[in-house]
Formats: C-alpha cells, sequence, structure tokens
C-alpha cells in the first residue's frame, strides 16, 4: 500500500502518524509546500507576541522525527501541481531547484488546507501588507514587531485579527482593527461580545467597526490604509485576517467534487467522489452535527480527527466522522470568549425555532477568593429542549463549561440532562449548582413552562401601554440604573404590594441578573398574574444595548 498525502500540519500529519501506527509495511509520503510539514499554526500570533520566545516550539513534529520515529518520506518545500486520477498519479514540483517527476499512489489525502482570503484591492501586495498563515508569514511578522514600536492595523476581527492584535499590543505596539461588520468575532451573537469592545478599548485596541480597507498605498516604506468611510489610517505595517478560502482548486482541476464555498465534498470516512481519494481539514467539507448541513469550520481539532478517520478507512478500521459544531474558544486580553453548536443569528437565518437563555454565573463559589464573572447564553429547541448551542464570555472556567455543553450536543442531549450532569466540586473550582446546571435549571423552566421569559430585544424603549415593568432589585441598584419606565418593588416586599400591580396588564419583572426576577414571577404566576421574567435580568440589557444604556 503507498499512501501520498498532500500537505502535512494538522490533518495531513495526524493521517501520517495513524497510518503508520496500522500498516508498518505501507509506503507513506508527504509532500509539503512549506518548510515544515507539522507545526502549531494556532500558536503562531503568540509567537510573534513573545508568549511563545522560541521558534523551535512552534515545530510540533519536526521532519527528523517524522522519519525517524514513524519512517516517513517527508518531502517539504514541494507543491502537487496535479491530481491524474486515471493513472493514480500526483505532479510534483521541487519548488527549491524548479525540477518536476511524477509520484504514483494506491491511495490519496488531500490536506491543502485553507488559504487567508486576499481581496482585488489596489496596493494590497505591497509587502507590508501582510498575512498570517505559515512560519514564513509568522518570521516575517515578527520581524517586523521585534524590537521596535509604531502603529499597525489588522483588517478583521475574528479569531486571528484579535488575537493578532492582542500580540502586538504585548510587544508595545498601537493597534487599529478595522472590521466590516458591526461588531468582534462574528461567529457570536452580539450581544455577547459587545462587552469586550470596550475590554479591548481599555488595554488600547482602536477599533474602526462598520468598515473596511478600500486600497493601500506605500508611505515611506510603511503603509496608509484608505478605509471606505473615506478615512484613512498610517501604518508601519498591515495584517490581513478577513477569513480563509478552502484550497480545492487542484482537487476541483482533477474532477473532484467541490461544494459551494469551494471545500471538498466528503462522506463520513473522509472520501471524495473517488473512492482511493480522500479530503481532511480546512480543505473539506463536512456536516454540521445540530443541523446536518454541509458546512465548512476550519478548526485543529476536527482536523486532526478527519486525519485519522481517514487513515482508519483505508485500513479498513470502522472509524467516521461525526461532524462538527464549530466549538471554539479565543482569548482577549485576560478575557475568554467561548462558543459551539448554532448561534441565535444561523437559527434565524435558517429559520429554525429556538428559546434561550442568559445566566451570569462566577466561575467558582463566591464565598472563595478571587471568583471571576462570566455570562453563558443557551440555545435549544422550544419544544423538545434539545441543546442547539451555547456562548460564553468572561473570565476563569469559560472554556469548562462550553466543553461540557459541547459534549451534551455530542450526546443528543436536553436542557433536562443539564440540569443532571454530575461535575466535580470545590468551592475554588466550582459551585455546587455548576453554571451548567444553571442553565439546564433555567432553560428546563422555559421548556415546561414553568418560567415564561421575555428577552430584551421585545423590551421597547418606552412602555407600552398594555404592559407593566417591576423591578424587583433593592432601592439602590434601581438608582443605579433600570428599564425605562419600571416601577421599583423590592422582591421582599412583593407579596404584601400586590394591589399595586394591574392585573389587566402584561407584566415584566426583572432583577439584575434574572433569579430574584425569576422568583417575583413565580409568585404573581400564583397568584393570576400575565408575567414574564426578563432573562438574565438587567445585565443582559446593559450587555444588549452597549454603550446606549437608558439610565433614568
Amino acid at each position: 500500500m503507498k499512501i501520498v498525502i498532500i500537505g502535512g500540519v494538522a490533518g495531513g500529519a495526524s493521517a501520517a502518524a495513524r497510518a503508520r501506527r496500522l500498516s508498518e509495511d505501507s509506503e507513506i509520503v508527504i509532500i509539503e509546500r512549506g518548510e515544515a510539514p507539522s507545526f502549531a499554526n494556532c500558536g503562531l500570533p503568540y509567537y510573534v507576541g513573545g508568549e511563545i520566545q522560541s521558534r523551535d516550539k512552534l515545530l510540533v513534529a519536526p521532519i527528523e522525527r517524522l522519519h525517524g520515529r514513524y519512517r516517513l518520506d517527508v518531502r517539504v518545500r514541494s507543491e502537487v501541481t496535479k491530481i491524474d486520477r486515471a493513472n493514480k498519479t500526483v505532479d510534483v514540483k521541487d519548488l527549491r531547484d524548479g525540477t518536476t517527476y511524477q509520484e504514483s499512489y494506491d491511495k490519496l489525502i488531500v490536506s491543502t488546507g485553507a488559504a487567508p482570503f486576499r481581496p482585488d484591492l489596489d496596493g494590497i501586495d505591497h509587502p507590508r501588507v501582510m498575512e498570517l498563515r505559515d512560519l514564513k508569514d509568522a518570521d516575517a511578522m515578527h520581524a517586523a514587531a521585534i524590537g521596535q514600536s509604531g502603529k499597525a492595523v489588522v483588517v478583521g476581527a475574528g479569531f486571528i485579527g484579535i488575537e493578532v492584535a492582542e500580540n502586538l499590543v504585548r510587544r508595545g505596539w498601537g493597534v487599529t482593527v478595522v472590521e466590516l461588520g458591526d461588531q468582534i468575532l462574528p461567529p457570536w451573537d452580539k450581544e455577547m461580545v459587545n462587552g469586550l469592545h470596550d475590554h479591548l478599548r481599555g488595554h488600547g485596541v482602536t477599533l474602526q467597526l462598520n468598515d473596511s480597507a478600500d486600497r493601500f498605498q506605500d508611505r515611506d516604506g510603511g503603509v496608509t490604509v484608505h478605509l471606505k468611510s473615506g478615512g484613512s489610517i498610517d501604518a508601519s505595517f498591515v495584517v490581513l485576517a478577513i477569513g480563509v478560502r478552502p484550497e480545492s482548486r487542484l482537487a476541483a482541476d482533477a474532477g473532484i467534487e467541490c461544494g459551494p464555498r469551494g471545500g471538498i465534498v466528503t462522506n463520513a470516512q473522509m472520501q471524495t467522489n473517488d473512492p482511493d481519494v480522500y479530503a481532511v481539514g480546512d480543505v473539506a467539507q463536512v456536516t454540521d452535527v445540530v443541523t446536518g448541513l454541509p458546512t465548512q469550520i476550519p478548526l485543529a481539532g476536527p482536523a486532526n480527527r478527519q486525519g485519522r478517520i481517514a487513515a482508519d478507512h483505508i485500513f479498513g478500521r470502522a472509524s467516521t466522522f461525526r461532524g462538527t459544531q464549530g466549538t471554539a474558544v479565543v482569548g482577549v486580553f485576560d478575557r475568554t470568549a467561548a462558543m459551539t453548536g448554532q448561534s441565535e443569528k444561523l437559527l434565524k437565518r435558517a429559520g429554525t425555532p429556538y428559546q434561550k437563555i442568559y445566566v451570569h454565573p462566577t466561575d467558582h463559589a463566591g464565598y472563595y477568593p478571587g471568583a471571576q464573572g462570566m455570562t453563558l447564553k443557551l440555545l435549544f429547541d422550544p419544544d423538545s429542549g434539545l441543546v442547539l448551542g451555547a456562548q460564553a464570555v468572561g473570565g476563569a472556567g469559560v472554556d469548562k463549561r462550553i466543553d461540557v455543553i459541547a459534549t451534551a450536543i455530542q450526546a443528543g442531549w436536553t436542557v433536562e440532562d443539564l440540569e443532571e450532569v454530575e461535575l466535580c466540586y470545590a468551592p475554588q473550582y466550582g459551585h455546587a449548582k455548576d453554571p451548567v446546571n444553571m442553565a439546564g435549571f433555567v432553560a428546563s423552566g422555559v421548556v415546561r413552562g414553568d418560567h415564561p421569559v421575555v428577552h430584551v430585544e421585545s423590551i421597547a424603549d418606552a412602555m407600552p401601554v398594555e404592559e407593566f415593568r417591576i423591578d424587583v432589585r433593592t432601592p439602590g441598584e434601581f438608582a443605579k440604573g433600570h428599564l425605562p419606565d419600571a416601577v421599583n418593588v423590592p422582591l421582599e416586599e412583593l407579596r404584601d404590594r400586590l394591589d399595586e400591580i394591574p392585573r389587566d396588564r402584561r407584566v415584566v419583572t426583572y432583577c439584575q441578573v434574572g433569579l430574584r426576577g425569576y422568583m417575583a414571577s413565580r409568585i404573581l404566576m400564583q397568584r393570576g398574574f400575565d408575567v414574564k421574567n426578563l432573562s438574565g435580568g438587567y445585565k443582559t440589557w446593559v450587555q444588549h444595548h452597549g454603550e446606549q444604556v437608558p439610565v433614568a
């Protein structure tokens, strides 16, 4: 058996290592265009920023190890230029001397990844307009950033854009992030990341939202970024981080089926429409776990699993890829944003019925020193309670909670299962009622009808005549800010002041984070009032409105 793998890094290198563990007799060839067959591309921004000081730390599996430990034939600085499926060969060009040759295969694995998107803009080929995909890019950016300071522009506020911005700030650079949308981290729902805008600004990052680069112009060796809005920014260098596109041209030219977004269509065993050709990693189109629809989400974890599965299938192992759900995490200085499954914006776009709740717990027991807050949003089917997605933003413990909910999605759990999940507890690590449990309690109450909720986007700036808003916090909390036209009736006084609440109007209760509002709604429901609680309370209202919070 001869296996040729086009591209290394996560998917290709994992496939090669797994194939060797399954077969000592097979010939395994990795053909890699870059200088390193297996490197930590997720670590590149942190090498630029100095958090990872040694470049060698980025080399996950150097060539010497792949050859010595796995007896792999690794050919770097070599590019496959053509796939001949009829003859089962690939054309290879040695990028060092320009020579070409053909290599035969029995099974072919395509792991060509995804390339940063470079729009057709004037001046985009300026040497100081950079991107960050591989070690060569990291070396160039590292050289530009180290030992000096100035101004840099990052175009795009996704994962890479935010990570690069943070790491350049660590190097002492002034950074402006230009983002076409009205929020950073576009996969998240806007209200979940609104607070991170001010957090970035507080660390010296300038945000230019609802704008984009229009052209680039040389300026004494630096770059002037001209914006669609008409403004301009002078910078020493620019980093493009506006998304990636699958590098599937090689496969498409060979007649391998590709999807509408360019990803190579694969089955659950990572096979293409040619049973002897597999595709893994960022170049592959796979299935969304939640929706069952084709998707493309470039993440290292799924790429590694896909490489293993392709190798398993080649050697007759019963192994399948369940699909991906977009479980991701990103650091924003000392804050963390994590998500899994479907976002609210995606559910709306697809017309999928859903319900949502917000909770604002701390990562561990509040009486133990150092507890840090988070906001957790849970999305679920309104009838069955099936978990559809979750997002969390905060300090410590955010990743842990999203990991638990990601597991729940894989298992096909409902919100009632989240109520019952048993997680480790000690006061310095969590709560006896973990934030995951709390989200399950609240969501299950919604599904059962015990806890009718209303959401901040349904709350008008002026209270409609058919509505009556009750703030059940203390007078001191109320005085610091409240919903428009709300009446302050502290929870402890509610039972004695029922005659102040109209029975011919819909009642909305709320508190700071939702718990006291829920308790108030239970009191009123049992006394015949038409009542709903504001999910997540006043804190969610503030997060939703950002800087435009009406305070009476």
